[in-house]
């Protein structure tokens, strides 16, 4: 699994925003994704009610009775591994 850093790319410099990647290496072949324009979390808000209102259309949940009770049902407490009770 990778990690994910926070930079600012200046033309041809990376200027990290935190510490450097304490393994990072003299040269390293690094992935740089650069955000689309207009990204942000009012727009991730706006995705996520429309994805919501879609599901409500196709009624993705009707089969749930009582959403008060499957809410407590899915958020019971469990064990935890490797600890005993």
């Amino acid at each position: 699994m990778s990690d994910t850093y926070k930079a600012i790319l200046r033309k041809d410099r990376v200027e990290w925003c935190d510490d450097a990647p304490a393994n990072l290496k003299e040269a390293q072949l690094v992935e740089i994704t650069i955000p689309e324009e207009g990204t942000s979390l009012a727009n991730q808000g706006q995705k996520m009610a429309m994805a919501l209102e879609q599901l409500a259309a196709i009624k993705a949940v009707s089969q749930i009775i009582d959403p008060s009770a499957w809410q407590r049902e899915v958020r019971k407490d469990r064990p935890l591994p490797d600890r005993d009770l």
